[in-house]
Order: structure tokens, then C-alpha cells, then sequence
């Protein structure tokens, strides 16, 4: 089974990710992880990593190409990125959606930084991201139609928003799909 989950940062992405594997017993691949290791490695912050990746295309296509060539081994993955549901063919594509300003207090809260902060790094890098994929791939990241389950996450708690896409997983599994 291959599940994508994507939405933008302080969605509740990582949260989701980790119940849905440790429920279906998957693993886990987040470009997102392997961008702020490359970022570390680089000796820089998120900010200065996202402008360097404008610059330089190899940088996402790098991180894209390793999803792609994992996706393709057959094993039983979460996908857990922006353009994971772009790029994988997944049994199930869900999309998490949140107000900025719950995004931006989320993000405020488990770095230790002030809401003006997180809101300023968070339309900073939101921005990064739409302007890279547009350019590198004619996505536009806003357009939600190739999702199976969008679900706006400020809705419920995160029990609750699992339960919606858990719910959905095991839905699918019932129907023979793959997994």
C-alpha cells in the first residue's frame, strides 16, 4: 500500500504521518526530513536552504528522485510531502489544509519561537516552495483536485483528524485495493 500525504507546513503532516504508520504498520519516507538534513548539512537555516533550492533545481530533484525510486520497490509506504501526491502513484493521495494563522501558532509552539516569527518564516518558505514547483514542474500547489481526502485539520484535534484518514485506509483496504 502507498499513501501520500502532503499540505503545507504546520498542517499536522508529521503528526498524521506517524499514526498512520504506526497503525498500518508502514514505513515512512518525508522529503521534508531529507531537505532539512541537506539544509544542516549546508550549514544553513530553512530560510536560506529554500533560496538556495530556487537556485538551484538538483536540490529538489534530488529529493524527488529518491521518493520516486523508493515508490517504485513495492513496498507498504507514507509518503509524507508537498509534492508527494504529485509525483507518487499512490493507492490513496490525502491533503491536509489549515488556516496560516493556526499553521503559523502550531509551528510557533514546537520550535520555541514567537508567532510573528513562525508566521514570517512560514509565508516565507510557503512562498519558496509555490514558486519552485511552479518553476520546476508546472504544479501549481494550490490546485487540490488530484487528492482522494482533503481535510482541514484545524477541524479536529489530532486523534480525531487520524480517525477521518484511518477510517478512509481502512475503507479502501475493505475494497481489494492494494496493501
Amino acid at each position: 500500500m502507498i499513501i501520500t500525504l502532503s499540505g503545507p507546513p504546520g498542517s499536522g503532516k508529521s503528526t498524521l504521518s506517524v499514526k498512520i504508520v504506526e497503525h498500518f504498520d508502514l514505513e515512512l519516507v518525508s522529503p521534508g526530513n531529507v531537505f532539512r538534513a541537506m539544509a544542516k548539512e549546508k550549514g544553513v537555516d530553512l530560510e536560506k536552504f529554500g533560496h538556495m533550492a530556487e537556485a538551484d533545481p538538483g536540490i529538489d530533484r534530488e529529493i524527488d528522485r529518491r521518493q520516486l525510486e523508493l515508490s517504485k520497490t513495492g513496498g507498504n509506504f507514507v509518503f509524507e510531502g508537498r509534492l508527494s501526491g504529485w509525483l507518487i502513484d499512490a493507492d490513496l493521495k490525502i491533503m491536509l489544509k489549515t488556516d496560516v494563522g493556526v499553521r503559523a501558532r502550531r509551528i510557533a509552539g514546537r520550535e520555541d519561537i514567537s508567532l510573528e516569527q513562525a508566521m514570517h518564516e512560514t509565508m516565507v518558505r510557503q512562498e519558496s516552495e509555490a514558486k519552485r514547483y511552479r518553476e520546476y514542474y508546472d504544479i501549481d500547489i494550490s490546485d487540490l483536485a488530484l487528492y482522494d481526502l482533503v481535510i482541514e485539520s484545524s477541524v479536529w484535534d489530532p486523534e480525531a483528524t487520524a480517525n477521518v484518514a484511518i477510517t478512509a485506509i481502512e475503507s479502501m483496504k475493505e475494497k481489494g485495493l492494494r496493501g
